[in-house]
């Protein structure tokens, strides 16, 4: 390494003010390397850190889950999920999750390593004690096992961080769906993961899309991304209104598929309101408790013949086939135009205010 010292954002506790510090520099471990940070994002689940919102992060941590930099150390040998060998200089990201045993029994009988007791995430529930862990740094330590994926000739970094961790979500919610050749489908929030589940959503076949959220901005970044309508819930507080305007545009039916990325519990059954009859209702912005709310299970699900499903984080699959899908379609779609601003890293608490307020879209640190 050049220096024997870089500098990391530190959350030390929820309300508490960012602090940046100089660290000593990562050494990769046998089997694991060291990224130069190019940018890392700055999402919901930062302002949902902040505030204490998520059980079990093991404070202080270093922000920053989704991330790219360069390859400027390695030790062993290091290959993508091709066979290729990844070599020093290379321009990656990498799938954040780590730990997952692969020997539990939500990992062998289940199938659902996004439930394995011992996963982990990168900027999340990595504790600093543990290294560089977060892409709010000038280096990122990627540990042995962790997946590193090269990013597709023609897409840079601005282009994969637009999509963010919204990318391999919202792809995750439409295939749990899933969202079929005709569908018309409703997404409520025009958040990053929102906005994703609306370009897939098209991409799996959906006739029609439709997106339900706030403020104006993200609004427009919906209508530019292929939505057919858009619904600004801060001109119709009324629920009742909102499942109108949704119904009024299905010949009084309801959509195919709701798909409820707010982070709004009041969503939901809003949601299942605008829902068809057999129709599929997914819930991935739920990413905290925000609290109860009733529905009718008669109502809303038994006489609607109604399948509802949770969706919780991604995996590989989600983020390789996501990244492989934004090679192919980002003349049409443009992701890097859903960032906003971006930020130095002595800059993070302002990104997290405007996060929080909802006056970018997406907002990038670029150490």
């Amino acid at each position: 390494m050049e220096s024997d010292a870089v500098r990391a954002v530190f959350m030390t506790a929820p309300g508490r003010p960012l602090e940046t510090r100089a660290v000593p520099a990562p050494r990769p471990r046998e089997g694991g390397a060291v990224l130069e940070t190019i940018a890392s994002e700055v999402c919901g689940t930062d302002v949902h850190l902040f505030h204490g919102r998520l059980p079990g992060v093991p404070y202080p941590i270093i922000p920053g889950h989704v991330s790219v930099g360069r390859v400027v150390e390695k030790s062993g040998r290091l290959v993508d999920i091709e066979g290729r060998e990844i070599e020093t200089g290379a321009l990656v990201t990498f799938y954040d999750v780590y730990g997952i045993c692969g020997s539990c029994w939500h990992c062998l009988v289940a199938k659902a390593g996004t439930r394995c007791p011992h996963r982990r995430v990168y900027g999340i529930t990595a504790p600093a004690s543990d290294g560089i862990l977060g892409g709010w740094a000038e280096r990122i330590e990627i540990l042995p096992g962790v997946r590193l994926v090269p990013l597709p000739e023609g897409i840079a970094p601005e282009d994969f961080l637009g999509g963010g961790c919204g990318l391999p979500t919202g792809f995750h919610a439409v295939e749990r769906a899933p969202v079929r050749m005709g569908d018309t489908v409703v997404v409520q929030g025009s958040g990053p993961v929102g906005l994703n589940a609306a370009i897939f959503a098209q991409l799996s076949g959906a006739l029609r899309v439709f997106v339900v959220g706030s403020p104006r901005a993200r609004l427009e970044a919906a209508r530019r991304i292929g939505a057919e309508d858009t619904l600004d819930v801060a001109n119709v507080p009324d629920s009742g209104e909102r499942v109108r305007w949704v119904r009024d545009r299905t010949a009084g039916r309801g959509a195919d598929v709701v798909i409820e990325a707010s982070g709004n519990p009041h969503a939901v059954p809003e949601g299942l309101e605008m829902l068809r009859d057999d129709g599929r209702y997914v819930v991935v912005g739920q990413y905290t408790d925000g609290g109860d709310v009733s529905i009718n299970p008669h109502l809303h699900v038994n006489r609607r013949h109604a399948t509802v499903l949770g969706c919780w984080g991604y995996e590989f699959t989600h983020l390789h086939r996501a990244l492989a899908m934004m090679r192919r379609h980002d003349a049409r779609f443009r992701w890097r135009e859903l960032v906003t601003r971006e930020y130095a890293l002595g800059e993070a608490d302002r990104a997290l205010r405007d996060m929080e307020s909802l006056s970018v879209v997406k907002a990038l640190i670029r150490p």
